[in-house]
């Protein structure tokens, strides 16, 4: 290790680019659950747990963050910073050469391809949030819905706010591992965190809100089945961004002194307890003026800003800016999501083709910019369609469908099968400095219950079971 120019250590990988690592360990923590915390947390649980048996299936989500999420975590961590090189380059090293390395290329894939359409979404609440302080989604919940309509069929709008987003996280990963991320990653998520409390508390304040509580904490296990077994899985895996190279990626920034198993476990702990705050703001909000939380993608941009409106019509100022308040945590939220993103094929061209870091975040900023014109433009301003879906739904299924489990499952295997045992031994116990006697439990997860698991996500998905 030397001290090199600018506010990062460095480190050199055998391209000869030097690379940053992460300054702290409060830094390793919060960058790599920012990578994992997104909107999924603030609206894809809340909606999944009304519609699966409340505290059941946070209970059932938990037990799968255990066998699935924090060893196929692990798996990630232990390719990543052992290489301490870009996803590609990661697998390369570790399979000498062999196809395994296309483990990488297929994770840089899929994240490129996500932040593209991802950004569309972000893009969304960034206009909403200035909408939200310009006063313009007030009104009945006809209004509202008709709101979304129009803006999201505009041919232009939905593309600048998308393309601005993409800009922003530009801004932050050009700056690099420590200045950028790390440094970001240390205001967004403590403020995020700020803001979903305090929405938390409001909501909980308001009458009749003790009721949602209850349904959020009271376990129906009468509901639990198969099908919702399958659903916690799924967003055990999706929640924790395995597959999509983020973790080995940020992995490879990690000190030889992080170590992985606690590091993975309080990363897993936050963003679990982001994902049950939300519940706790949508549903004793949604309780109090009688609207169900299990209302689907829509929530956020349709049914949400009448329930705050409802909610708070006591105290209208203070609905305005409960409102402000929480499309601006969706934008955090989401934030900390596109940067991880970006990164991962920011690291890939800096380290591959040998470019500047600016120049390499250019290239993964206007690749994303691409595809995030065309899925913008594929949601109501045209016609774009792949194989019967909109453009926007295509790249989301395709990557949720196939790319991810196929990354996640093929990291797995590679950990569990492939590489020896005594590498991955070194780095759970970081050399013998640290406690190796989960080590075993860690790699029968790894072999035999991860790939299970994430099989049964990919069946699921597809429909099959």
């Amino acid at each position: 290790m030397r001290k090199g120019t600018g506010s990062d250590t460095q480190s050199s990988n055998s391209g000869g680019v030097s690379r940053g690592n992460f300054g702290s360990r409060l830094g390793v923590v919060l960058a790599t659950a920012g990578s994992a915390v997104g909107l999924g947390n603030v609206w894809r649980f809340p909606y999944m747990t009304g519609e699966n048996g409340g505290a059941a299936f946070i209970l059932l989500y938990i037990a799968c963050i255990l066998v699935l999420g924090i060893p196929g975590m692990l798996s990630e961590f232990i390719v990543g910073r052992h290489a301490q090189s870009n996803a590609a380059r990661a697998y390369d090293k570790l399979s000498n050469g062999r196809p395994w390395k296309l483990v990488g290329h297929l994770g840089i894939l899929t994240s490129t391809i996500i932040l593209g359409f991802y950004a569309v979404v972000a893009g969304w609440c960034l206009q909403y949030l200035f909408a939200s302080i310009a006063g313009q989604v007030n009104g009945d919940a006809e209004y509202v819905k008709n709101y979304f309509v129009t803006f999201s069929s505009d041919p232009l709008k939905p593309v600048l706010w998308g393309i601005g987003f993409v800009l922003i996280t530009h801004l932050v990963v050009v700056r690099g591992v420590r200045a950028g991320i790390e440094r970001a990653s240390k205001v967004l998520m403590p403020v995020l965190l700020f803001l979903l409390v305090i929405i938390v508390i409001a909501s909980c304040a308001l009458p009749g809100a003790m009721e949602g509580v209850r349904f959020l904490f009271m376990p129906d296990f009468s509901k639990l089945s198969s099908g919702v077994f399958l659903e916690a899985l799924g967003q055990a895996f999706f929640s924790l961004s395995l597959g999509t190279a983020c973790l080995c990626t940020y992995a490879s920034y990690f000190s030889k002194d992080t170590n992985l198993l606690y590091s993975a476990g309080q990363i897993a702990a936050l963003d679990t307890l982001i994902a049950i705050l939300s519940g706790l703001m949508i549903f004793p909000a949604a309780a109090s003026v009688g609207i169900s939380p299990d209302s689907g993608p829509s929530l956020i941009f349709i049914t949400l800003p009448n329930v705050f409106q409802q909610a708070f019509s006591a105290v209208p100022v203070v609905g305005y800016v409960i409102s402000i308040m929480f499309y601006a945590l969706l934008v955090f939220a989401a934030l900390t999501s596109t940067i991880s993103m970006h990164e991962i094929g920011t690291a890939f061209f800096t380290e591959e083709l040998q470019l500047p870091r600016r120049k390499s975040a250019w290239v993964l900023t206007i690749v994303a910019s691409v595809i995030c014109i065309f899925c913008a433009l594929s949601v109501g301003a045209c016609d774009l369609k792949v194989l019967g879906l909109s453009l926007m739904d295509f790249c989301d299924r395709l990557t949720a469908n196939f790319m991810l489990p196929l990354g996640g499952m093929l990291a797995c295997l590679f950990v569990g099968w492939y590489i020896p045992k005594t590498t991955a031994y070194d780095e759970f116990t970081n050399q013998g400095s640290l406690s190796g006697r989960l080590f075993g439990f860690y790699l029968f997860a790894v072999r035999y219950v991860c790939p299970i698991c994430i099989m049964l996500v990919f069946l699921h998905q597809l429909g099959v079971i």
